[in-house]
């Protein structure tokens, strides 16, 4: 059974092949960031008008990377939300239109739900990978990190969970990308943050951990506007002073203190609801997915406190890939979920879990 996953909800133009639900054949992406490094986040024109350049050969490459032909190939997988509505359409016409040229079944995917299916890859032959050795276990329970999204899952199968909790304004991702700004750091922030941090005090600032109605939610902005009132006060300012001129008056050592702070602060807030679920629901694994889960302090807090081993996806796999949306393609397959209507499957921006 092999799969191929077409992933094109943000600014990454991605493929993979993927066998079984657990050995990664290919994994191309090629992402448009550094077109949006300039903005300081992804402008949803300048991602679609890239996917379209990039979608065919992307598709081709990865056919190339597997040595497969069309004729191996079993089904095809596609993010159809959540994410950026042109970025989506790109890859959801894509699919539907090679569906039909090539007569294979159409899997219609969920992006968030497709970060944690990257956990279940545990062989390859291609290089350069450091795959977990065993896939999880269920029940799983899944915190879901990136620029747009923040959640905590508890799966008691495939395709049963329940979602426990999810952020109520910023998600962990998009809060580091704010931070990264008032400190004068490029896009993304969160990678930009966390090299900074590695220099800084963790402790020399008190930021707010937000306090949520809902036991497993969360809040990012709290913290976040804490950190502008730390930055504009350590500099003598007031709260008028802008955001956008802070970064020049700010010494290293502030910037480096501000970073370590507010990192540790937002790991801290989804490791004590993981930690929490953990001890609620007793599953036999945990796994994280989204380009927050290569956080390499993340990844420390949690083998720090949980009691149990904790297998990490090569960080190639947490920011978006096609492997990804291709693994959980198989398992649509595998255990005879529905297939989409090539001629019909529309594009779900707000999709949810």
């Amino acid at each position: 059974m092999k799969i191929l996953g077409i992933e094109t909800s943000c600014d990454e133009t991605a493929c993979g092949i993927v066998e079984d639900g657990r050995v990664l054949l290919s994994n191309v992406v090629l992402s448009s960031m550094d077109l949006h490094a300039a903005y300081g986040g992804v402008v949803p024109e300048i991602a679609a008008r890239s996917h379209i350049e990039a979608i065919i050969p992307v598709i081709e490459q990865s056919l190339e990377q597997a040595d497969c032909t069309w004729d191996d190939i079993d089904g095809i997988a596609v993010t159809y939300g959540a994410g950026l509505g042109g970025c989506l359409l790109v890859g959801v016409m894509t699919a539907r239109t090679l569906a039909i040229t090539k007569d294979k079944p159409l899997y219609a995917v969920n992006h968030v739900e497709g970060h944690i299916y990257a956990n279940f890859l545990t062989e390859t032959t291609l290089p350069g990978y450091v795959l977990p050795q065993k896939q999880p276990e269920f029940p799983v329970l899944g915190l879901i990190v990136s620029g747009g999204h923040s959640q905590l899952v508890i799966w008691q199968d495939h395709f049963d969970y329940t979602l426990l909790g999810q952020t109520h304004d910023d998600a962990i991702g998009e809060a580091f990308d704010k931070v990264a700004k008032i400190l004068g750091l490029p896009y993304p922030g969160g990678p930009s943050v966390g090299k900074l941090a590695a220099q800084g005090d963790p402790f020399a600032f008190k930021f707010p951990k937000a306090k949520m109605p809902g036991k497993y939610d969360y809040s990012f902005s709290g913290p976040k506007t804490a950190v502008l009132r730390a930055a504009q006060e350590a500099i003598g300012a007031t709260h008028t002073f802008p955001s956008h001129m802070l970064s020049e008056r700010l010494s290293e050592a502030q910037k480096a203190n501000i970073a370590a702070s507010f990192q540790r602060i937002a790991v801290e807030t989804v490791v004590d609801k993981t930690i929490l679920a953990f001890e609620e629901f007793n599953p036999k694994s945990v796994v994280i997915g989204g380009g927050v889960a290569a956080s390499p302090e993340l990844r420390r807090q949690l083998v720090e406190r949980l009691p149990i081993p904790i297998e990490y996806t090569d960080m190639k796999l947490c920011t978006d890939n096609g492997a990804m949306v291709a693994t959980l393609g198989c398992f649509f397959a595998q255990l005879n979920q529905p297939t989409s209507d090539p001629y019909s499957l529309e594009i779900a921006p707000n999709l949810s879990m």
